[in-house]
C-alpha cells in the first residue's frame, strides 16, 4: 500500500534553510566573503536584545559589495545542501506530506542552491532581496507579520497557517529565528542554538543531526507532543 499522510503523526513539515536544509548559514557566509566585518556587531546586538532580527538583516544586507551573480556563484559552490535533505524531500512527497522551507535569510540564493542539489518545485516562504543598479542590496518582507516588526519572515505565522490547513506540524531548525516557529509546532527537531532556546522556553524537542534522523523519528512516532503556543510571541516587536 502506498503510504498516506494519515499514517504519519504530522500533516505538514516546516524546514529552516540556512544551517538546516543547507549545511551552512549562507547569509553569514556571504557576509564573511563580501561584506564589512562590522556585520558581526549586529549579530551581537541581536543577542543582547538591542536590535531585532529584521533591522539587523537590513543593516547587514547593505554591507554586501558584490553583484548578485558573483554571490550566487560563490554560494552554489561553497554552500551545498545537506546530503540527506533531497532524499527527505522525496520521502515526504511519497507520503503526500506538504514540506515547505521557511527562511528569514537573504533569500535570493535559496532556489538556485535547491536546483543545484536537484530539488525543484519546493515551496519557499522567505524574504526578497532587491538588487537595484548603483544601490546596496535591500531586503523586503512579503511574508512578515502585518503588525510585528521583529522578524523579516514570521515563522510563527507560517507555522500557524500550516497547522490550520494540514493539522499537526513538524518543525526542523537550528537558529534564533526558528524559536518562533518551534513554539507553535507540534513536534520540534532542534540542534545548535535552537536546543538552548527550546530548553529555555519549555518546548519539547528531539535532537537531530541529519534528515535521516528526522525521518526515522517521524516513522516511529505515534503522537506528537503538541505546541507550547504562548498567547504572545516572545519575539514580538512593535513598530
Amino acid at each position: 500500500m502506498t503510504p498516506s499522510e494519515h499514517e504519519m503523526p504530522v500533516g505538514a513539515i516546516v524546514v529552516d534553510f540556512d544551517g538546516t536544509a543547507c549545511t551552512v548559514d549562507v547569509s553569514e557566509t556571504l557576509l564573511r566573503e563580501f561584506g564589512d566585518p562590522v556585520w558581526e556587531t549586529y549579530n551581537d546586538m541581536v543577542d543582547r536584545g538591542e536590535l531585532g532580527l529584521r533591522e539587523a538583516a537590513h543593516r547587514q544586507a547593505a554591507l554586501l559589495t558584490a553583484s548578485r551573480e558573483e554571490m550566487l556563484a560563490f554560494a552554489i559552490e561553497h554552500c551545498p545542501l545537506d546530503p540527506t535533505f533531497a532524499p527527505f524531500v522525496a520521502w515526504a512527497r511519497e507520503r503526500a506530506l506538504p514540506l515547505t522551507l521557511v527562511s528569514d535569510g537573504f533569500a535570493f540564493y535559496i532556489r538556485p542552491i535547491l536546483e543545484a542539489g536537484g530539488i525543484v518545485d519546493l515551496d519557499v516562504i522567505t524574504n526578497e532581496m532587491r538588487f537595484d543598479d548603483g544601490d546596496a542590496p535591500r531586503l523586503t518582507h512579503p511574508n512578515a507579520h502585518p503588525e510585528c516588526i521583529g522578524c523579516g519572515t514570521c515563522k510563527m505565522r507560517s507555522t500557524l497557517a500550516f497547522r490550520e490547513a494540514h493539522g499537526p506540524v513538524a518543525f526542523i531548525g537550528e537558529g534564533l529565528s526558528d524559536r518562533y516557529g518551534a513554539l507553535y509546532s507540534d513536534v520540534v527537531f532542534a540542534k545548535d542554538v535552537l536546543v538552548d532556546l527550546c530548553e529555555r522556553d519549555g518546548v519539547p524537542y528531539l535532537a537531530w543531526d541529519t534528515f535521516d534522523d528526522v525521518r526515522e523519528a517521524l516513522e516511529a512516532m505515534r503522537e506528537p507532543p503538541g505546541p507550547v503556543a504562548p498567547t504572545w510571541c516572545p519575539g514580538w516587536t512593535d513598530p
